[in-house]
């Protein structure tokens, strides 16, 4: 409504804080040993997963005539689950103790081991980089994920010393702190400052993790609203309703493709039928990393309508998934009680 002036450098820089915090906080979910242990028992789903829902947004941008980078980016918006709202589906609903769940789970930190290699390529392709730039990209993007997992693996205790301190607002700086340095070398090294943060928060795990967690929500919370604002500033609402419909429709597509996905993977480690539909269900949010995704995108200027379609869409799951969790449930509960 109003031009922005003196506070647009803050809003820019704080975007970049938010995107590093959101995807340490991430990290933190996780440790290098379930990150081993869930690609060695899940990994077919995995790819289950990526196939069926990176496919429909490519699709989505070749057939608009968007071009082969936006088609990159758009796979990527309509790949990724939101790992904080299905989280917060899971707990809300009581579903942490099922046993689909760590299925579900084991879904999620194969996408996040993927969004490891797939942002550096997204950003140059982004960046217009060569095929021998894009590869090298790549190459080091493969050996810094090998590296922070075997120095998570073999190290960890001595990074968890090192981090740790009683007085809360020291660690709170060292996480920081640690994180910002490795998200700038990453990106120095033309990888996504975003992968670095998320790889700091896989080497830190157990009680540290726990409470660096608890400390950094406040800030990840404040910064990642400023992403989230940083993009809707980007984006023209009056844009918005003439891909209404087109996002609308890749929402559907997405909602099958994750509940075929859910289904099939709770299917292969033994689950009953309530409990794949769960699994599916559970799988359909969509949220801050497809935005993540979406603002790179949009800041490299790869398609205008990308932004408000990727807006749109979002919305829609973001939404709808925690509705159709809690509307499900009877049904699902009808289907146990039946078999």
């Amino acid at each position: 409504m109003l031009p922005l002036a003196t506070s647009e450098d803050f809003i820019a820089v704080g975007a970049e804080l938010g995107v590093i915090l959101l995807l340490l906080t991430l990290g933190l979910e996780y440790n290098a040993d379930e990150l081993v242990t869930s690609l060695k028992s899940n990994a077919r789903g995995g790819l289950v997963d990526l196939i069926l829902n990176a496919a429909p947004g490519a699709i989505a941008a070749l057939l608009l005539g968007w071009g082969p980078v936006a088609a990159v980016a758009m796979a990527g918006v309509t790949y990724a689950t939101s790992s904080g709202i299905t989280a917060k589906v899971l707990s809300d609903l009581g579903w942490i103790g099922n046993r689909e769940t760590p299925v579900v789970l084991s879904l999620l930190v194969f996408e996040d081991l993927t969004m490891a290699l797939y942002l550096p390529i997204l950003t140059a392709l982004l960046a217009g980089a060569g095929l021998l730039t894009g590869s090298l990209t790549v190459a080091i993007a493969l050996g810094t994920v090998t590296v922070v997992l075997v120095i998570a693996l073999r190290f960890g205790n001595l990074i968890e010393k090192f981090v740790a301190s009683p007085n809360s607002e020291v660690l709170l700086l060292k996480v920081i702190g640690l994180a910002l340095l490795v998200a700038g070398i990453a990106q120095q090294l033309q990888v996504s400052a975003a992968v670095g943060a998320f790889l700091v928060g896989i080497a830190l795990s157990g009680e540290l993790a726990h409470e660096a967690r608890a400390l950094l929500m406040p800030i990840r919370d404040l910064f990642a609203a400023v992403f989230f604002v940083f993009f809707g500033l980007q984006t023209d609402p009056a844009k918005i309703w003439p891909v209404a419909g087109l996002a609308l429709a890749l929402a559907l597509v997405s909602m099958i493709t994750k509940l075929f996905t859910g289904v099939y993977a709770a299917r292969r480690a033994g689950i009953g039928r309530a409990g794949r539909v769960r699994a599916g269900i559970a799988l359909i949010p969509r949220g801050e990393f497809n935005i993540v995704i979406a603002g790179l995108a949009v800041a490299a200027g790869a398609h205008p309508d990308l932004g408000p379609l990727a807006a749109a869409y979002v919305l829609i799951l973001a939404a709808f998934g925690p509705l159709a969790a809690r509307a499900i449930q009877p049904l699902v509960t009808a289907i146990a009680n039946r078999a």
